[in-house]
């Protein structure tokens, strides 16, 4: 009896002591599900490196665009010479020690005419790339979103489940009570009530248990939205029953077609095999003859002329000259065919990924749809199966309240109840997860603002 009551108070202690952790030594935060979702978007490092990288993309496709204009470079120079200098007077050829300052100014241009069209391929290649980095953040997105969504049911999960423990706890503090007074009336023995207390000491243990798995999935959660240390996060609470797709009545072959569609990374791996492909187009290119226009203005200034800086520069010796380049590659150190093998190799293995991705398309819809119907039929199952436990409970207790039915039989009443209790919960917040899996084993999981 003396051990019994101590563990009854061991537990109890238990319990206050992370009651008042939670409350006095945490600062709490109250969001809802989609407060948590910006908060795990802004935090994931994953995700804001791959928001970085799309600025790196989103320049390069503009650089592959803009290459369609011409070059256009302006130079200057300045230079002091000392010595002799050659200069020409009157027809003859006059060496002089002087200074001579000079200035030299120019304006070229120039614009591939034909390059056997790297310069388009190069800009779908870009864009294609951009692409697909604007899906792969779509991926990345719907990624933290599920991640975001499993934590979360599961502590409300876990508050469900605490809930649970403690209505039970104080249901059969009110069977101990009533015991006492059955005992006291001569009705019942002191094992019944022995029997009793034991199991109210085995229900507050089994609350110590639930509140420590809320604590562990409450501070799992609070590490992936990176809060302050310190800081619960306190849920807004979501009705597992409302707000689910239904798949119950559509085929494997749709859902996977929905899928092929759907999916970013799908979509993604597929743009980069597209943009991959122009690279290798583009760098053999590099094989053909190309043709560029060219425009170059030069002047200078020289201080062995008397003429001024203005009309040296823009009337005396200005130079204008235009025309056509010719470059037939004949020999480059085997650079252009190296380049080609590392575009080959590239858009070899992008097939490749691209070949895994599909593979494991379907493989995710083909789990996610099994666990989904699964889920859905526990569910139901554990509908029924508390409604039994609650009858079956019902009866019992009347019978033990008249003295037909002993302890043994309303002890595994009770643990029967609670067990299908506990059991619904659990397959209700399951089937509204798999809800969740499936949408993102789809890639319809929607991310929100």
């Amino acid at each position: 009896m003396k051990r019994l009551f101590m563990h009854r108070k061991y537990s109890a202690l238990v319990v206050g002591i992370l009651l008042s952790v939670t409350v006095q030594a945490q600062d709490t935060l109250k969001i809802n599900f989609r407060q948590a979702v910006d908060l795990a978007l802004s935090a994931n490092v994953d995700y804001q490196v791959l928001s970085n990288n799309m600025e790196v993309l989103k320049v390069q496709k503009q650089s592959a665009l803009l290459s369609h204009f011409p070059n256009v470079n302006i130079n200057s120079s300045f230079s002091q010479q000392k010595g002799q200098q050659t200069q020409q007077i009157e027809g003859q050829i006059v060496v002089t020690s002087v200074t001579n300052e000079v200035v030299n100014a120019g304006l070229n241009m120039s614009m591939p005419i034909f390059n056997a069209g790297r310069r388009i391929l190069d800009t779908q290649s870009a864009k294609l790339a951009y692409e697909a980095g604007e899906k792969g953040l779509d991926r990345a997105s719907q990624q933290i979103v599920f991640d975001v969504a499993r934590r979360y049911l599961q502590v409300l999960l876990d508050q469900e489940l605490v809930r649970i423990s403690i209505e039970n706890l104080e249901n059969q503090k009110e069977t101990l009570r009533q015991i006492d007074g059955f005992v006291d009336a001569g009705l019942r023995t002191l094992s019944d009530k022995y029997n009793q207390q034991s199991e109210v000491a085995r229900l507050e243990s089994v609350l110590v248990d639930a509140e420590l798995q809320y604590q562990n999935d409450v501070w799992d959660l609070s590490e992936y939205l990176q809060l302050e240390p310190g800081v619960v996060p306190v849920l807004e609470s979501v009705d597992p029953g409302t707000d689910v797709m239904g798949f119950d009545d559509m085929s494997m072959k749709e859902l996977y077609d929905i899928a092929l569609v759907n999916r970013p990374d799908g979509t993604q791996q597929k743009l980069l095999v597209e943009s991959l492909e122009k690279n290798l187009k583009a760098s053999k290119a590099m094989y053909y003859p190309r043709v560029t226009a060219f425009y170059n203005y030069n002047t200078f200034f020289t201080s062995l002329d008397d003429r001024t800086l203005q009309d040296q520069l823009l009337k005396i010796y200005p130079q204008n000259s235009m025309g056509l380049s010719l470059a037939i590659p004949i020999f480059n150190n085997f650079q252009n065919k190296l380049n080609v093998s590392r575009n080959r190799v590239a858009y070899k293995n992008q097939v490749l990924q691209k070949e895994s991705i599909d593979r494991k398309i379907y493989q995710d819809v083909k789990l996610a749809y099994m666990n989904y119907m699964a889920a859905v039929k526990k569910e139901a199952n554990t509908e029924v199966q508390v409604m039994a436990a609650e009858e079956a409970q019902n009866a019992i207790s009347e019978r033990f309240r008249l003295g037909i039915s002993n302890f043994v039989d309303l002890a595994t009443a009770n643990q029967q109840l609670v067990s299908a209790q506990a059991d619904q919960a659990q397959a209700v917040y399951t089937r509204f997860f798999q809800d969740v899996l499936m949408q993102h084993a789809l890639g319809t999981l929607e991310v929100l603002d």
